[in-house]
């Protein structure tokens, strides 16, 4: 398990073996969240990235007659 440090300004290093495993880079966005007493960082994905995530999924739906 790794462990940071807090800056003075409140800052904090990710380590380089997680950084790699997660494949953030410099200036990309993270989200913060406070989950059950403890801080969660979760890396924000471009849209573009995401394209062809919901391939395959079957989107003929059937429809009522007034939705059409």
């Amino acid at each position: 398990m790794d462990t940071v440090t807090v800056s003075p300004k409140f800052q904090v290093v990710i380590p380089r073996r997680v950084r790699e495993k997660l494949g953030i880079r410099a200036g990309q966005k993270v989200q913060v969240v406070l989950f059950q007493g403890r801080l969660e960082l979760i890396p924000v994905e471009p849209v573009k990235k995401l394209r062809g995530y919901l391939a395959g999924l079957d989107s003929n739906v059937e429809r009522d007659e007034d939705r059409l």
